[in-house]
């Protein structure tokens, strides 16, 4: 009997051990917590041209179309690298792919192909110039983005316009209920380009040597806004 008692109280104290244990783990739920969240914009104009350049074809057997669309790309890439100089005309290939045409009865009845190729830098002059160059690949698609060094500068700007406008709204939160400051609890920063408008696109065309012009196409750069958002909460005291 006694070894018995002696087990049911030491149950008892461990019962109790644990629910006070328990009771001081539970964490306190904040007081006086604020949400908010501010941005910072800042406008710089786009220094990035990026020119899609395509070949589209079409032939009764995969390998026939495969090959017109190898040598389109083969004379593309050796006009652009002519004149491709690092950072002002950069020279990559884009996707290539070739897919079954179907007749109404649903069996194969040819196959089609496209292939892509970038040109993209700072140097527009240059750039628009040996597009006009490639007689094989027209202009599909024209774009316009920031630099990667363009982006960092005006990044930098618009964050620490954010910040100073966070720390600013928390200060006038917490005034305004009644407390005289605050501190960071946690925060986040994110950051997005917002170009103006939707991007030009140019169909592309099947390309002939009696019309083909070898001129630049004249394009002209808009402005990108870089946004900055600081979020988070702040404790008021």
């Amino acid at each position: 009997m006694k070894i018995t008692t002696r087990l049911v109280t030491a149950a008892a104290l461990l019962a109790c051990f644990g629910a006070a244990m328990a009771q001081t783990a539970t964490p306190q739920e904040p007081r006086n917590v604020v949400q908010l969240s501010a941005s910072g914009t800042v406008e710089a104009q786009q220094d990035l041209l990026v020119l899609t350049l395509s070949a589209a074809k079409d032939g009764p057997d995969a390998a026939t179309v495969q090959a017109q669309l190898k040598q389109a790309l083969d004379a593309a890439l050796t006009e652009a690298k002519r004149t491709a100089q690092p950072g002002q005309l950069d020279v990559r290939t884009g996707p290539f792919g070739l897919y079954p045409r179907y007749a109404k009865d649903g069996k194969i009845n040819g196959w089609q192909g496209r292939a892509e190729m970038v040109l993209e830098g700072r140097d527009f002059a240059r750039i628009t110039a040996a597009a006009g160059k490639i007689p094989s690949m027209p202009i599909s698609q024209v774009a316009f983005a920031l630099s990667r060094e363009a982006r960092a500068k005006v990044e930098t700007e618009a964050q620490t316009l954010a910040i100073d406008q966070f720390k600013a709204r928390a200060a006038e939160l917490a005034k305004g209920f009644g407390f005289a400051n605050y501190s960071l609890r946690e925060v986040a920063v994110n950051s997005n380009e917002m170009s103006p408008g939707p991007r030009p696109r140019i169909m592309a065309m099947e390309a002939k040597t009696s019309s083909f012009s070898d001129a630049a196409v004249p394009v002209e750069a808009g402005k990108a806004q870089v946004v900055v958002t600081v979020s988070g909460s702040v404790q008021m005291r």
